[in-house]
């Protein structure tokens, strides 16, 4: 039931339907406006090319934002006071721009509010105070960004503050760090209300570890895994509701059991699908 929509900037954002034809609606519209704005985009470029605008689309926003985070070149995160309320972990508009315009020498001050706003937009960044939220409701869509020393920005909620990444990813680095054998969507149990969530599935090796990711969230975060050494996979018939199991059973389900004995339950969309799943995780166990 999930979907995927993939922004002009190279963003990937999944959403997922209630059912099928609801999933298979929502993917007509989407398709017919954006081939409505399509159109008349390419009637002005017929017009009139911008080579600003242009070098804009070439720029990657994830890069950008990986720059942003560098413990050395990023930018910086302060605390700000605006009208009597203190934010913490956060930046001026203005020292944005100052940023962007450095680091991006081949931008004008305008370019880099342009930019600032594709970052606002895909949910990179977010706004702080009212000041910024103001600027978001009147700017238009290539302006939503103000270029202001008064207007506060941070790191989207949906990311890790920069503040608390670098000690998260020194930790997760390590299994992070393995070839990617296998990935895919599959039905995932959750621990404590066991509902059904679709994740998405990675599976690495050296060092062999299978974690998930919520195809709802920004997709650079797992919001799960654990290592296979000492696991065990086995597969789970279709007929009967196994112990442990609740809610809506498809079939095609199996099992995981990881060395502190903590049980992941999962289902595939087929049977071939669970058998080469099974197969995989069991190579590297």
């Amino acid at each position: 039931l999930v979907f995927k929509l993939q922004t002009k900037h190279g963003v990937d954002h999944f959403l997922e339907a209630c059912s099928r034809e609801e999933r298979d609606e929502w993917a007509a519209d989407i398709r017919a406006t954006v081939n409505k704005l399509q159109a008349i985009d390419n009637g002005k470029l017929m017009n009139q090319k911008d080579p600003a605008e242009s070098r804009l689309h070439n720029i990657n926003l994830s890069k950008v934002l990986d720059s942003m985070y560098d413990v050395h070149s990023g930018i910086k995160l302060s605390n700000h006071v605006e009208q009597g309320s203190n934010y913490s972990n956060c930046f001026s508009g203005s020292a944005v721009v100052d940023w962007l315009v450095f680091m991006q020498l081949t931008l004008t001050r305008v370019e880099a509010v342009t930019l600032a706003s594709a970052l606002l937009e895909e949910g990179f960044l977010r706004t702080v105070g009212l000041r910024s939220v103001q600027g978001l409701r009147t700017a238009g869509l290539s302006e939503q960004f103000m270029d202001d020393s008064t207007a506060l920005y941070g790191f989207s909620d949906s990311l890790k503050k920069r503040g608390s990444v670098k000690a998260e990813r020194s930790l997760s680095a390590v299994e992070l760090s393995g070839k990617v054998i296998k990935r895919g969507y599959l039905l995932k149990q959750g621990h404590q209300r066991k509902n059904w969530k679709v994740r998405l599935f990675v599976l690495r090796s050296e060092p062999a570890f299978l974690h998930y990711y919520d195809p709802t969230k920004d997709g650079i975060t797992p919001v799960g895994g654990f290592s296979l050494r000492g696991c065990l996979i086995s597969s789970l018939d279709d007929n009967g509701v196994p112990s442990g199991v609740k809610g809506n059973i498809q079939g095609n389900l199996f099992k995981i059991i990881t060395k502190s004995d903590t049980r992941y339950f999962i289902q595939a969309p087929t049977h071939q699908e669970k058998m080469e799943w099974i197969d995989a995780i069991r190579e590297q166990t």
